[in-house]
């Protein structure tokens, strides 16, 4: 028995458009609430939500098979790489990238030898549940999903030979980063900043790679899709919550004779 196929990947090589939700509030019950929605994939964020190793795992284990995961580490290091493969993860976003040479890198951290240099350990590992999935090693490497993540001017400059690296699946680009590398720190929808975002796109596209991106803006979110962006994370955990319940809590402001404490 080989090891599971990741649609993610194979919908990507289609350029079938693939809807997202990025999950930042760090919680198996809220992750398993969003997977019920039917996103196409789910982020579980590393880099700048409160998440370590058994977290992400609980998270995955939550989502199930409901919808793709993804996961973020905080930094492109191998050794986070091989341990958030090990949990059954297929599809890593890989954040500030920014040459040739660190895409190379992360190609060969996702693939076991001798095309790349994840560790073997699969027996201990639920990617291969826990061993009872004979084919694995030797099936794992066509399954796992590389994307990297540009969110600087100099990452700009090499998406050309980051784009075309062996290995790369797809290239994220990150509006807010960038805007902020160009000077206009939470600017990200500054024209001057979404010519750049909307240029990048097509620069992937034409390496012949996906392209994703993030956006809360729906308008905008549609605009890049239109624009051929494959994978679109269209809003955040973080971001639904807060936006429901602060509306909610306005709604009522607005009336006095329902304002103040209620009782059940």
């Amino acid at each position: 028995m080989p090891a599971l196929l990741n649609p993610f990947k194979a919908a990507l090589a289609e350029r079938s458009p693939q809807i997202g939700l990025w999950l930042g509030l760090a919680n198996p019950v809220s992750a398993e609430l969003c997977a019920h929605a039917g996103f196409d994939w789910l982020l579980v964020d590393g880099e700048h939500a409160p998440n370590d190793i058994p977290n992400i795992l609980a998270q995955v284990q939550a989502i199930g098979s409901r919808s793709h995961v993804i996961v973020r580490p905080p930094i492109g290091q191998t050794h986070l790489i091989k341990q958030i493969l090990d949990l059954g993860v297929q599809t890593i976003l890989v954040p500030m990238i920014e040459t040739a040479a660190q895409a190379a890198e992360m190609a060969r951290a996702m693939l076991y030898p001798p095309q790349g240099v994840r560790g073997v350990g699969a027996a201990l590992a639920r990617a291969s549940a826990y061993g009872t999935t004979p084919d694995y090693l030797i099936s794992a490497n066509a399954q796992t999903c590389l994307l990297l993540q540009i969110e600087s001017v100099a990452g700009l400059a090499a998406l050309d030979e980051i784009a075309a690296t062996d290995g790369v699946d797809g290239v994220f680009i990150g509006p807010s980063d960038l805007a902020a590398d160009m000077g206009l720190l939470g600017k990200a929808g500054a024209p001057q900043v979404q010519a750049v975002v909307e240029t990048a796109l097509i620069r992937i596209q034409a390496a012949g790679k996906a392209a994703g991106i993030l956006t809360a803006d729906r308008a905008l979110a549609r605009r890049y899709l239109d624009l051929g962006a494959t994978f679109v994370a269209v809003g955040t955990d973080v971001g639904l919550l807060s936006g429901a319940t602060h509306g909610l809590r306005r709604d009522f402001a607005a009336s006095p004779d329902l304002a103040g404490p209620t009782g059940y």
